[in-house]
């Protein structure tokens, strides 16, 4: 079922002596459970997209709508910011309180939810993302990744529908960003829709389907292995493939024979196997 479709959407920033297209007329729909990955380089409108799936900004032309809400009519602002959370890049940005729990209530507090309900789901909301045993703590002596865990479980409170993760492992370290791709693989099996904004080919390659953006377009929309299959037009975009698809596009250039639909570390090592040298 369609939870969120933008038509025409467009949106143009401007200043006293000039305008910028950030997004240009995009045409799309996302499903109810579905986890999609939007790629593309810096200034390609990915950022921009995401503020308007939860009304932070509003079209200047076309229409986006969540949970079949118009962000653009204010009245329906907070019912559509009770379907659709936010997690962003820097977790340090994110914390608001000086224990745990608190900060996991922060949202549920300013919906209004009873206390005795809050704590209901806290609990469900720390241990959904393994930090059950952080309760407690103070946020400042926590990892980066165990901070991002925070952010997303105060969302996870608040029982959204839909989170929006804008470039959520951009600030962390490789163990960090695994922590934070395994938390979101879990709550997508769990049945929750997922925008996942990245510049981490190998995160965006776990997605149902990816938006591939460039200059306020989506040039291109389907599965990762479709969409990582031509490796030199996503070069050409100034963005990377997964390893194994750039292992065996560079060995099908010294000449290798190689199956063109390599698409993960377990089948490129299988078909190496099978080579005769």
């Amino acid at each position: 079922m369609e939870i969120i479709r933008a038509e025409n959407l467009k949106h143009v920033y401007k200043t006293s002596t000039d305008e910028k297209v950030a997004l240009d007329g995009l045409n799309f729909t996302i499903d109810e459970g579905e986890f999609v990955a939007i790629i593309g380089i810096n200034g390609s409108g990915k950022s921009t997209l995401a503020k308007h799936f939860n009304a932070l900004l509003l079209p200047s032309d076309g229409k986006i709508f969540v949970a079949g809400l118009d962000t653009a009519d204010e009245n329906n602002l907070w019912r559509i910011r009770e379907n659709i959370g936010m997690v962003f890049q820097n977790p340090d940005n994110e914390i608001v309180a000086a224990v745990v729990e608190d900060d996991v209530a922060f949202g549920c507090e300013n919906l209004g939810v009873p206390p005795d309900e809050i704590k209901r789901r806290i609990d469900f909301a720390l241990d959904a993302v393994n930090m059950t045993e952080y309760k407690k703590f103070s946020p400042s002596k926590l990892s980066g990744g165990q901070k991002q865990r925070i952010a997303i479980a105060g969302v996870l409170a608040m029982r959204t529908k839909i989170i929006v993760f804008d470039e959520p492992t951009a600030m962390l370290d490789p163990v960090g960003r695994r922590e934070i791709l395994n938390t979101v693989q879990k709550l997508h099996a769990q049945g929750l829709t997922i925008i996942y904004i990245t510049h981490f080919m190998e995160e965006a390659a776990v997605a149902d389907r990816i938006f591939l953006m460039d200059g306020g377009k989506i040039l291109r929309i389907g599965t990762p292995r479709r969409i990582f299959a031509d490796v030199a037009a996503i070069k050409r975009l100034g963005l990377d493939v997964p390893i194994a698809v750039e292992l065996a596009d560079r060995l099908r250039r010294r000449g290798l024979k190689l199956p063109k639909n390599i698409f993960t570390d377990d089948e490129f090592v299988d078909t190496v196997k099978e080579l005769k040298f």
